[in-house]
């Protein structure tokens, strides 16, 4: 009778912790872009070179989730960036510097999560550009990447809250603490965005604000030294919109950043260095792109951009335009290989030293660049 007790007791024991295993799970995941560069212009000599992220980003992550039972489940990301062509890892040094959160998600009330995240710009309106995909990507982003669509910085210290979807509607906001005593408003973030689907139509919008974001004042606060610009306050917003019909989808996006008391654009997470300094100044940017891609067959995609940006910046107005083409080839469900080219041309620079600078490159000697790169993309 002792032993039959035992081993129903073993047996239990064993189906209470298969149980408990089957409503948790981790997940290991990942994406390497690795490729070669031809560039026609970089501080006045051509180069070519290998890179990591030309499109994507090179990462590695962990994802997981636990069922709390009633529809509620306990999450987390830890996300890191490296770059494949010498190991480095990326984000400034950081071990998790793509995301690192934990939260809470409901089937019935949506997600809130804290820790490093990306903004709300990112999350909704970037999926309708092509640096906000993988049809363009990091070389894709406008000018400095200035609207932060292809996620060059993170907010640190973050709330966000992202909800369900209802009947295609989905909307969010994130809240970055400035972690400072006395200093409530000294480097915070905030954002809020939405995204409606209706069949082929798909409509987004996004807003963000950095208050002293990359200054001095507040080292540890929402954005650090990942930020693009070095100012008193960054607004950006946005709107975008696409329609798919048969293999083709086509879309406009248009974002504005406003920047008071500009005193810098820096070296950002995507690579671009280009030693530029203002004084007690603001600038403006407004990005208009017109996107499209064609599935020639499931394997075979096409994709194309042009953007124009009109700028206002320490007293010039330099005006970009930038035209992004890309064919891929998928090898299979996790590997593919793709050629981009990228064109840039800048005007009405006055004597500020801009030049042409396409993102994740260093900047031109003169007012265009173009650079290829032909690629491979593994997904694990």
């Amino acid at each position: 009778m002792k032993r039959t007790l035992m081993v129903l007791g073993a047996s239990s024991a064993f189906a209470l912790a298969t149980t408990a295993h089957a409503q948790s799970s981790v997940t290991l995941y990942g994406l390497i872009d690795a490729g070669l560069t031809y560039t026609n212009n970089q501080s006045g000599s051509s180069n070519f070179q290998e890179t990591s992220g030309a499109v994507n980003g090179s990462r590695f992550g962990l994802r997981g989730s636990e069922d709390l039972g009633g529809g509620l489940k306990a999450i987390f990301v830890l996300e890191n960036g490296f770059n494949i062509a010498n190991g480095k890892l990326g984000q400034n040094g950081l071990e998790f510097g793509r995301q690192a959160f934990v939260g809470l998600s409901s089937e019935q009330y949506g997600a809130v999560t804290l820790g490093r995240q990306y903004d709300s710009v990112v999350d909704y309106l970037a999926p309708l550009s092509l640096t906000g995909t993988g049809y363009g990507g990091t070389q894709a982003a406008h000018p400095f990447d200035n609207d932060n669509l292809d996620n060059s910085f993170r907010i640190n210290n973050s709330i966000k809250y992202a909800s369900v979807n209802y009947g295609g509607l989905k909307f969010g906001g994130l809240y970055g603490f400035s972690n400072s005593a006395g200093n409530f408003a000294t480097n915070r973030a905030y954002s809020m965005g939405a995204s409606y689907n209706y069949g082929p139509f798909n409509f987004a919008a996004g807003y963000l604000q950095l208050n002293n974001s990359g200054t001095d004042l507040n080292s540890g606060g929402a954005v650090t030294n990942d930020v693009t610009f070095t100012s008193g306050v960054q607004r950006t917003w946005g709107a975008g919109a696409n329609y798919t019909f048969a293999n083709a989808t086509v879309g406009l996006v248009f974002t504005q950043s406003i920047i008071g008391n500009l005193t810098g654009i820096g070296a950002s997470a995507s690579g671009t260095s280009n030693g530029l300094s203002f004084v007690n100044n603001s600038a403006r940017f407004s990005n208009y792109e017109l996107n499209g891609r064609y599935n020639l067959t499931p394997a075979v995609s096409v994709s194309a951009a042009y953007t124009f940006t009109d700028s206002r910046i320490d007293g010039v107005a330099p005006k970009w335009n930038q035209l992004t083409l890309q064919t891929d080839y998928a090898l299979s469900k996790r590997t593919d290989v793709y050629l981009q080219g990228v064109y840039q041309h800048v005007s009405d620079t006055g004597d500020s030293g801009i030049h042409a600078v396409i993102n994740g490159l260093s900047m031109s000697s003169s007012n265009e660049q173009v650079a290829v790169t032909a690629g491979i993309r593994v997904r694990f």
